[in-house]
């Protein structure tokens, strides 16, 4: 999801950097969380790709009592108000392009790409202590400072508590799945009938954290005023251990829900809206329901074939696959591979450790 998130960190003003070095922490912010405060150390896997566990509050329970925001600069007042003191953000976003595919046979895997030019990937595995367990992807190249070559000098708790409020994906211990898909649209979502709000991406966090299958997300969505981040346009892909699959997409700001076991970049749902998007994006649309069409029961080899034939490296576009991500939704286990590396995975346990 090419949506920037530019952190302007304005106390981070550096007289001299031997005045850096001698005291990071009154440049780099405070975590003021009443935790025990215990660093997430950031692990690099390879270039592009890292991940880190955080498994303390994130005052995610807090923002969804107040109210939680009708924007992202909401979003960043709450994180500044309530987390990370001296910190300011900014949310800036782009055009992007991904594929899901949910199986719908035995085998309850749920296949995800994201499009985009070349990114720092983080995989975080997080569990609040009032919710499920889960993992779940960020782009930190969306997450900039005022001076963004100084971001490796922040402190890891900065950036990840940063991260948790902005997944594209993820599953949670349930094997509920969720994923952020653009449309190529030139309309947005601001849905305003006095409901509590949600921006993209804390809708996502709200879900992982939340919900156990398709049912309880359609139902939490409906309970939230949904803003979409930065005027872009956006469909939900959200599928179940139970293999039930849909897409929600917002038509003229009404919530709408499609069943469907693949989902790229145009309108699903029946109406005028139907097909708006990209022309790829049917492209790949079909390849995905052929295959599913062709294998009554797909194998976990299988789907990363059918992530692999719709990669970018298919298309001759100067985007990459810069994650692709096979969720077995029974087991638990996630599987991950790089910028179209399918010979290499990394996989996870949603319930923790790798």
């Amino acid at each position: 999801m090419k949506r920037k998130i530019s952190i302007l960190f304005l106390f981070f003003i550096i007289s001299t950097i031997t005045a850096c070095s001698a005291n990071q922490q009154q440049n780099t912010g405070e975590y003021n969380m009443n935790t025990t405060n215990t660093i997430s150390e950031i692990k690099l896997l390879e270039s592009g790709l890292s991940t880190v566990q955080f498994k303390e509050d994130y005052y995610f329970d807090k923002y969804i009592e107040q109210g939680g925001a009708s924007s992202d600069k909401e979003v960043i007042q709450f994180l500044k108000d309530n987390i990370l003191s001296n910190v300011d953000i900014e949310f800036q976003s782009n055009t992007f392009g991904c594929s899901t595919i949910s199986s719908l046979g035995t085998n309850k895997l749920f296949g995800r790409n994201f499009d985009w030019n070349h990114c720092n990937a983080l995989i975080m595995q997080s569990k609040p202590p009032t919710g499920y367990a889960s993992i779940s992807t960020v782009n930190m190249d969306f997450i900039q400072t005022s001076a963004g070559f100084l971001l490796d000098l922040l402190p890891d708790n900065i950036k990840t508590i940063a991260a948790l409020y902005a997944p594209l994906d993820g599953m949670n211990e349930k094997g509920l799945c969720v994923a952020v898909n653009m449309i190529s649209d030139n309309t947005t979502i601001e849905q305003n009938s006095n409901k509590p709000d949600i921006t993209t991406t804390t809708a996502i966090r709200l879900l992982l954290d939340k919900a156990a299958n398709v049912e309880e997300a359609i139902a939490l969505l409906q309970q939230y005023d949904m803003h979409a981040s930065m005027g872009m346009m956006v469909h939900f892909a959200i599928s179940d251990v139970s293999g039930k699959s849909v897409a929600v997409e917002y038509i003229n700001n009404e919530m709408v829900v499609t069943e469907t076991p693949v989902l790229t970049n145009f309108y699903v749902s029946e109406g005028k809206k139907y097909g708006i998007g990209s022309a790829q994006s049917h492209e790949r649309y079909d390849i995905l329901t052929k295959v599913l069409f062709d294998n009554d029961n797909i194998t976990t080899e299988q789907m990363k074939n059918a992530l692999d034939s719709v990669s970018k490296d298919n298309f001759n576009e100067y985007e990459a696959t810069e994650w692709s991500i096979i969720f077995n939704q029974t087991s638990g286990e996630v599987t991950y591979y790089h910028r179209e590396n399918y010979q290499n995975g990394y996989t996870f346990d949603v319930k923790g450790g790798d």
